[in-house]
């Protein structure tokens, strides 16, 4: 197998089916691709029904291409990241890993073209987000859930209206941004540097106003975030977590407990938005992103200072933020749900709190005349006719 056999299974498995957004190479299955968030079969000549280990192999090492640093992570650390191009045609973001002694290659596809907040239907409030001085802005979610692509469309909005320079520190580089107005300097962990935390202390020195960190990973990444933003950058970056509330304590989670304090205040100066997202299966096909928005205000940071308490949850902070262009997943959920563009069952599958959810169903549906109960039939039974004699 060589590298045209490669590239031409992958260009098999992009054109097979619609809204493919990752490829799966591994051992005892055939090629597959997911497909609006469903793995499917891909056949191609000479047919594949089971890859062999030999021929995730050869597929692996031929992505790799002999790199040094790759193969020495891959032996070392049990996996590496890169990034692909085929044909110039598509790029990838690359994982490779062993497991069960077998090299399994998960690429996911990364779009070519930039999106705008617009055609993402991001709420207006994310243009606000992009013109913010300084500060930090951070998108949470699961993997896959979108977060490089909303953080591409907030740096592409700020290279159309500001003259600023921009160091994005990446694992890999997934979208190329063309000099517009601002000045970009794009650099990815393994070739350009070697951990998010050397590379943010060194933009530090590179006369940057705006500065992407691909992940808050580690303690010291987010020390030298929070000494960035407190310097006058404007930062963004991703974390892994479920919601603004988790993100607070994750982020808390950091640091030593004696040292908890200091931060809660240096957040407060600091956070400027905290976006959360999940994709959710849209009606008729494709994915949806449900949005959630914490922006700051004074009962938020009186949160962050001195934690949630009963009835001052981030949650119900969030949930009654609205003036200030806040909303929870909830909230989003229930519109998406109302405008026709995600199921019932989807709706109740992906909310925060089901309560809320079901309340909120039951109000959309009584709105329009439906019946908000699946129980039908009830009746009051006659009293009987007590016999005296």
């Amino acid at each position: 197998m060589k590298q045209p056999d490669i590239d031409y299974w992958i260009s098999c498995m992009l054109e097979t089916y619609g809204n493919v957004s990752d490829l799966n190479i591994t051992v005892g299955k055939p090629l597959q691709v997911e497909s609006s968030g469903v793995l499917q079969p891909v056949s191609v000549r000479p047919p594949v029904k089971e890859l062999t280990p030999f021929q995730s192999e050869l597929f692996a090492l031929n992505i790799i291409g002999g790199n040094k640093r790759l193969l020495e992570d891959l032996v070392s650390r049990g996996s590496c990241d890169l990034s692909y191009w085929l044909e110039r045609k598509a790029r990838f973001r690359v994982n490779i890993f062993s497991q069960k002694m077998n090299l399994t290659t998960i690429l996911r596809k990364l779009e070519t073209t930039i999106p705008t907040l617009e055609q993402l239907n991001m709420p207006k409030v994310f243009r606000k987000m992009a013109k913010e001085l300084n500060g930090i802005v951070l998108v949470t979610g699961a993997t896959g859930s979108g977060k490089s692509t909303t953080l591409a469309a907030l740096l592409d909005r700020i290279n159309l209206d500001n003259a600023v320079h921009v160091v994005t520190l990446e694992d890999p580089i997934e979208f190329v941004h063309p000099h517009k107005k601002a000045t970009f300097n794009q650099r990815e962990l393994g070739n350009d540097f070697d951990s998010f935390a050397s590379g943010l202390r060194a933009a530090l020195r590179q006369a940057p106003k705006v500065i992407l960190v691909g992940e808050m990973r580690d303690r010291e990444t987010m020390e030298i975030g929070l000494s960035a933003a407190e310097t006058g950058h404007l930062v963004f970056s991703t974390l892994h977590t479920v919601d603004a509330g988790q993100t607070i304590n994750r982020i808390l989670g950091f640091f030593d407990q004696e040292e908890q304090a200091q931060i809660r205040n240096r957040l407060v100066d600091t956070i400027r938005w905290i976006v959360g997202q999940r994709l959710m299966p849209k009606v008729g096909g494709g994915r949806v992103a449900a949005i959630e928005v914490m922006g700051m205000n004074l009962r938020i940071k009186d949160a962050i200072l001195h934690g949630e308490s009963e009835g001052k949850t981030f949650y119900e902070m969030i949930e009654s933020g609205s003036a200030q262009a806040m909303q929870t997943f909830d909230q989003h959920i229930l519109q998406l749900y109302s405008e026709g563009i995600v199921t019932e069952e989807t709706a109740m599958s992906y909310g925060s709190r089901k309560s809320a959810i079901g309340r909120g169903l039951d109000q959309l549906k009584a709105s329009r005349g439906e019946s908000t109960t699946g129980i039908t039939g009830l009746k009051m039974e006659p009293e009987e006719e007590e016999d005296y004699f």
